[in-house]
């Protein structure tokens, strides 16, 4: 048999295949992608779980005269490969190669960056009410929503807006009763209501057999009925479904897996005018039975066996926990100990670890799905009442909440401990996932406590802080940590409370003062351990808080060391670098000008959106590696 997937280097020649040929290319698609991600880890599942809409989509549709717009962008890799990209696919995620997610840099077909969820409406309704305003009604919008964003507020938003723009829009909700972890909410159990609906899948299964003679080939009949559907579901369920009431017309639920059905439904759909919805059930994971069997942990698997889907676990040498594991770990402790703490996520229950706690105490741990605005202000409400509230959010997911921890926690000084996961560089998920902006976009904010630790101790001494500090009702807490591995493998140790504000000197030295905050201040360690063989003795001074600093030990250290170098896994704008120069310059209105300021160097991330690729690729950009900081101490070294 020949295999069709070979052929196709461009979307025109996805159209020149007859449709009864485009199974086996979803077959052969499919497999690619298995056999890709297993070696090349990403997104797996979402990707799997879309091979035939988006084949039908690219099928039917004049991309990229027509939009298409990818929510989230990890259901995108079939997309990328019928695109021109089939023979880069094999760098996707990787440094210098294709991104994991669309982005318009890399392909016309990529109509809007995506990486963060529930954007596609939105994007697509002003896409094409530009196109209406310059008279072309005829070029066609698609959003493609799934993996639970629907449920995002920012959708709600758009869905409430665009029929009253009388815009040429399609949203396709990609159902598959998933995000990464299961889909929560409202919104999930009413998209299960209608596509469980016994009364209505029954009369469709009847209809479909009868008027097909069994053959299960569409015919003008089946087509007639289906454009029928809205009235036939308004009658089955008593009215018009939610969509129909916003004022879209709604088709579906659809089978996401037969291609050829899904084409002929795309060609009416595109043929008619106004706002639509396609609803369309999917499997993620699908044609991999262990990605559909543990659809969470295939989200993302890492290297797996293409055959069998077993997942190729690293040999087992004994390594430190994982930073989110440790919080997930420390919060059930005290959880025993305290019923008023609870735990709180935007749908991220596993990748923060907050499963661990919800094994044991199911009711006090709260996925809201993915809606970050409203995990903060529950978190807030919670607070209210005395519980003390643990709101687990990566940092670039933080950024789609900052207006509720002005406004929520702040302004109102309620005592929320923020645990911010995945802060500084996250490698392969690239600009839209790297945490590089929530130290300078939080440190502007009155009344708020921004802490890092330096390892797994710290980050459990950080917890028992913040927890006795909102028993006590004092201000709002952050504490950020980074995706992956801390650096000891003896990590359990018994929290201590920490002073708020109070740093700590990690070696005495001369010369030069390294203020680091974080993690990255164990490879100033590793730098230093060097340099010291080499004669070089600088200082080294972990700020453990951002805010409030540590300006009593900082005015005695500002008489001892002439230069000093920051160091920040954040933008190099309005982080610590930041903060040092504020304090050194509050510092010349009150000192005596005969006295010397510190000369101030800095190490963090540049002034710009970093890519996508593997950690220590990534260090070597931005001068986080070790060679990179020993060539900055030593040039300070030299100064001083």
């Amino acid at each position: 048999m020949e295999n069709l997937l070979s052929t196709i280097n461009s979307v025109e020649d996805l159209r020149q295949l007859p449709v009864n040929k485009l199974p086996q290319l979803c077959d052969e698609l499919r497999q690619f992608i298995i056999e890709q991600t297993s070696k090349h880890p990403g997104h797996l599942g979402s990707s799997l779980g879309v091979v035939e809409l988006t084949v039908a989509i690219h099928y039917v549709f004049d991309t990229p005269n027509d939009k298409l717009i990818w929510d989230v962008g990890h259901q995108a890799y079939a997309h990328k490969i019928l695109t021109g990209r089939k023979e880069l696919f094999s760098t996707n995620r990787r440094y210098g190669g294709i991104s994991g997610f669309p982005r318009r840099e890399e392909s016309e077909f990529d109509a809007f960056g995506t990486g963060h969820s529930s954007t596609s409406i939105s994007a697509a309704l002003g896409m094409a009410m530009a196109a209406k305003m310059e008279g072309n009604m005829k070029r066609n919008h698609i959003a493609v929503i799934g993996d639970g964003a629907i449920g995002g507020g920012m959708a709600f938003e758009a869905m409430n807006q665009a029929p009253y723009r009388d815009v040429n829009m399609l949203v396709i909700l990609n159902d598959n009763k998933i995000s990464i972890d299961k889909s929560t909410g409202a919104m999930s159990k009413y998209l299960l209501s209608i596509t469980a609906s016994p009364a209505y899948n029954r009369m469709k299964n009847r209809m479909w057999n009868f008027f097909t003679f069994r053959t299960n080939h569409p015919n003008h009949v089946t087509n007639f009925f289906s454009k029928m559907g809205n009235s036939i579901k308004g009658w089955l369920f008593g009215g018009s479904n939610w969509f129909q009431s916003l004022g879209y017309r709604y088709f579906g639920p659809a089978d996401g897996h037969d291609v050829v059905y899904l084409v002929k439904m795309l060609q009416g759909l595109k043929s008619l005018p106004g706002q639509k919805v396609f609803h369309v059930l999917t499997v993620k994971g699908k044609g991999l039975e262990a990605a559909e069997q543990n659809q969470t942990q295939y989200h993302a698997p890492g290297q797996f066996d293409p055959e069998t889907g077993k997942i190729i676990k690293s040999e087992s040498t004994q390594q430190p926990p994982k930073y989110q594991d440790v919080f997930g770990h420390t919060i059930l402790e005290f959880a025993r100990k305290d019923e008023k703490v609870v735990g709180i996520t935007p749908a991220m229950a596993t990748g923060c670890s907050l499963t661990i706690m919800d094994k044991e105490f199911p009711n006090r741990v709260f996925d809201v799905g993915i809606a970050e605005q409203h995990a903060v202000t529950f978190s807030a409400g919670l607070a209210t009442d005395g519980y003390v509230p643990f709101c687990n959010i990566y940092s670039s997911f933080l950024q789609r909440g900052y207006d509720q921890v002005v406004h929520d926690v702040a302004l109102q000084k309620l005592p929320v401990i923020f645990c911010i996961d995945r802060a500084g560089l996250v490698g392969e998920d690239g600009s839209t996932h790297q945490g590089a902006f929530d130290l300078a976009f939080l440190r502007c904010i009155p009344d708020l406590i921004i802490s890092s630790p330096l390892n797994e101790h710290e980050l459990r001494n950080l917890m028992l802080t913040a927890y006795q500090n909102a028993k006590n009702q004092g201000l709002p807490f952050v504490i950020r940590y980074p995706r992956g591995r801390g650096s000891l493998i003896d990590w359990h140790n018994e929290p201590q409370a920490l002073p708020i504000g109070k740093g700590q000197l990690l070696r005495k030295g001369e010369k030069v003062l390294m203020l680091t905050l974080g993690p990255l201040g164990n490879n100033v360690t590793h730098v230093l351990d060097k340099l010291e063989q080499e004669g070089m003795k600088p200082a080294h001074f972990d700020v453990r808080f951002l805010k409030p600093l540590d300006e009593s030990a900082l005015n005695v250290f500002a008489e001892q060391y002439p230069v000093w170098i920051t160091v920040e896994d954040g933008t190099e704008k309005g982080g610590l670098f930041s903060e040092i120069s504020e304090f050194l310059d509050r510092r010349d209105d009150l000192r005596n000008l005969s006295t010397t300021r510190p000369h101030l160097m800095h190490i963090a991330l540049p002034d710009q959106f970093i890519t996508h690729g593997d950690i220590p690729n990534l260090y070597k950009e931005v001068g986080f590696d070790e060679n990179s900081m020993e060539n900055v101490i030593k040039k300070a070294w030299g100064r001083a």
